[in-house]
Parts: structure tokens; C-alpha cells; sequence
């Protein structure tokens, strides 16, 4: 393998009208404890922009998780820009692109976590249509670093498969970010066979970010952060299990589903599935697969938001290294250190790194390599 890195001078730019923030909600006392400082915006002289090179090419690395908010459309919601997670919301412009330059990211996905599946239609269509509207003239603007994945109201299939078509034919977005359940119900549920039958039509990717995982939240109380910690991933793994044993990844075969957090715990533990109905039979209820569950694995993507190498050469030996793309969740630092974890972890081609760092992704986000 030979790898190397470059940098090269990269003007910052200010950005308006949307911020920053990471995976869920602060609690309210917490934001107030630690304010961002209001115009008092402290950011540093543009730095030097990291370039990764792999074997001699230059590769666009691209990043499929990465968060933010639009504050007009949070307020329609009656929640506050102070109450997000992620760090820095004063300083949210040039901060941003200084991050991803020192990270050696080319460019990033944006996508917004659902906090509207609750809401009722006339509502979730304009908290929607503000978001989209945003996201694609945020793109515009800094089109070499940013596209974006497009909100959409799942709780109403019929508004979502609009949501979905017009985002991606009219404003340009490049499929759409999705919870890993809608208003306590399974994405194999039929009521979003229309929305997945668009997807399919138009051959957008699906990015799925988990909720935590709410029937659990009693239990999660204490400490260690264990609605996310434990719950993000829990929640990314019932949502994919439905989607294969439920028969929805045999209805919909040119589905491209993302997944957040390496797919959760589902690679990890994968061959259980494969012999659940072996062991209980009697707990089989009709639905006749295709093929074997682990194999649907491979016909799925997957960030690369694993902690070790050896997590990320067992995710890769589940589902292929072909499946995988470089997952942030930027600006929470789970993973700081997306690039080098791929560049660094033993065992990889030259050829497999270029996938995962980004070509993979430009392919399934219709970017130029």
C-alpha cells in the first residue's frame, strides 16, 4: 500500500442560514451551562487543506454523515438552535470547512435528523419544503463541498414520495435522510412501500440515522450517554432486520439504503440471523426470503463510523469493501479520524481504500470522482 497526504491553501467562506449540529437534542439545562458565545464567533486563519492521495491518485473524499439544522424550520417546530447537540454553534461558518480541511474532507453529505414525524401534515410539509428549499441553495453555493440528502415526512408516504421527487428533480438533493423508524412504526410496514418503490424508481440513495431506541429509555437512564451509545446502534439494527426478514429488500431489489454507525450491531452479530428460524420454526410467519439474511447485507451500504481496525475488517469481511463509505457524524468527534482509520487499518488494497474514502460514494451521490 502506499499512501500519502497533501495539503494545499483552501480560501474559508462564511455560510448563512443553517447550522451545524450533531446527533440529537441537548437537554435544555445543559445548553444553557455551556452557551455559545453570541458575536463572539472565534475562528481561526484558514489553514492548509488536506489532500489523500492512495498508490499515486488523488482521491475525493467524500463523507456521507454529517449533521445539521436549519434554525427557521427548528423554530416552526417550537425547538431552539441552543438545544442541539454539537459544538461550536456560534461558530458555525468557517469553522466548519477549516474541520473538514484538516480532516481531509473534500466534501460532505449533509443530512438533517428527523424531528418532525410527529407533526401534523400542513406542518411537517412546510418545516420540509424550508429545509429542502435551504439545503439545496446551501449546496449551490459551495457546490465542490457539500450536497445534501433531502427531508421528507414519512409519517405521510403520499407528501414523503413528493418530498422525495422534488427534492431530487428540482432542487437537486441526492436522495434522502431518514429516522430508523416513523411514529413507532417498522419501514416494512406496507404503508411505505410507495415511498421505497420511488426511491427504487429513481435509483436515490436512502440515508437511515437512528432515534434511539425510545421503548428503551427508562432503561437507558444513568450514566454513559446510553440512549446514544447504546440505542443509536440497537435502533439502525432493528430497522435493517425488518427490512430483510419482513421481505421489503426482496419487494424493492434496487434499493440503496445507507446505513449509520457501520449498520449498527447487525454485521457484528450477523450469522444469528441465519439460523433464528432454523432454531424456532415455529416463529416463522410466512414470509419466504430469497435468499439467506446475512447475504441481503451485501446488497446494502454502510458508514465507516466503527471504532478499531478490527471492526472495520470485520464490517468489510460482512459486507463487502465495496459497501462501505467514510461516516463523521460531524461535529460530534466519534470519529475524528475517518480518513486515517481507512488509510491506517491493515489488510486493504489500494483499490479498496479509494472505495471507502470516497469513490463508492461519489458514485451512489452522482458526484464527479
Amino acid at each position: 500500500m502506499h499512501v500519502r497526504s497533501e495539503v494545499t491553501r483552501n480560501a474559508v467562506v462564511p455560510m448563512a442560514g443553517i447550522a451545524f449540529t450533531g446527533c440529537e437534542m441537548l437537554g435544555a439545562a445543559r445548553a444553557r451551562a455551556r452557551p455559545a458565545a453570541k458575536g463572539k464567533a472565534r475562528t481561526k486563519p484558514a489553514g492548509r487543506r488536506r489532500q489523500v492521495v492512495v498508490a499515486g491518485r488523488r482521491v475525493k473524499t467524500i463523507d456521507v454523515h454529517a449533521h445539521c439544522v436549519i434554525p427557521e424550520a427548528l423554530a416552526l417546530l417550537g425547538l431552539k438552535l441552543e438545544d442541539q447537540r454539537g459544538p461550536g454553534i456560534g461558530e458555525v461558518g468557517a469553522r466548519r470547512i477549516r474541520e473538514m480541511d484538516e480532516q481531509g474532507i473534500d466534501m460532505e453529505a449533509l443530512s438533517i435528523n428527523p424531528q418532525w414525524y410527529q407533526a401534523e401534515r400542513d406542518l411537517a410539509a412546510e418545516v420540509v419544503r424550508i429545509q429542502n428549499e435551504k439545503l439545496a441553495e446551501f449546496c449551490a453555493t459551495y457546490p465542490d463541498r457539500f450536497v445534501a440528502f433531502a427531508s421528507v415526512a414519512l409519517q405521510y408516504p403520499d407528501l414523503a414520495v413528493q418530498q422525495l421527487v422534488d427534492g431530487v428533480k428540482k432542487l437537486g438533493l441526492r436522495g434522502a435522510a431518514v429516522g430508523a423508524s416513523v411514529a413507532g412504526l417498522e419501514f416494512s410496514d406496507p404503508k411505505f412501500h410507495p415511498f421505497w418503490a420511488k426511491a427504487e424508481e429513481l435509483g436515490v440513495l436512502i440515508f437511515i440515522h437512528p432515534q434511539s431506541t425510545p421503548d428503551l429509555a427508562k432503561r437507558f437512564k444513568g450514566n454513559g450517554w446510553l440512549a446514544n451509545t447504546i440505542g443509536n446502534p440497537l435502533d439502525t439494527t432493528i430497522a435493517l432486520s425488518h427490512l430483510i426478514f419482513e421481505g421489503t429488500l426482496d419487494r424493492f431489489p434496487g434499493l440503496k439504503i445507507c446505513s449509520a454507525h457501520g449498520g449498527g450491531y447487525l454485521p457484528s452479530y450477523a450469522p444469528r440471523s441465519d439460523n433464528c428460524l432454523r432454531v424456532a420454526p415455529d416463529m416463522d410467519t410466512g414470509v419466504k426470503l430469497k435468499k439467506k439474511p446475512t447475504e441481503y447485507l451485501r446488497q446494502m451500504y454502510y458508514d465507516t463510523l466503527v471504532f478499531t481496525s478490527e471492526a472495520l475488517r470485520h464490517l468489510a469481511a460482512e459486507v463487502g469493501s465495496n459497501r462501505l463509505v467514510i461516516g463523521t457524524d460531524h461535529p460530534i468527534p466519534w470519529q475524528s479520524k475517518s480518513v486515517d482509520h481507512i488509510l491506517k487499518a491493515p489488510g486493504f488494497t489500494d483499490k479498496e481504500r479509494r472505495m471507502m474514502l470516497g469513490e463508492t460514494a461519489a458514485k451512489l451521490l452522482g458526484i464527479k470522482p
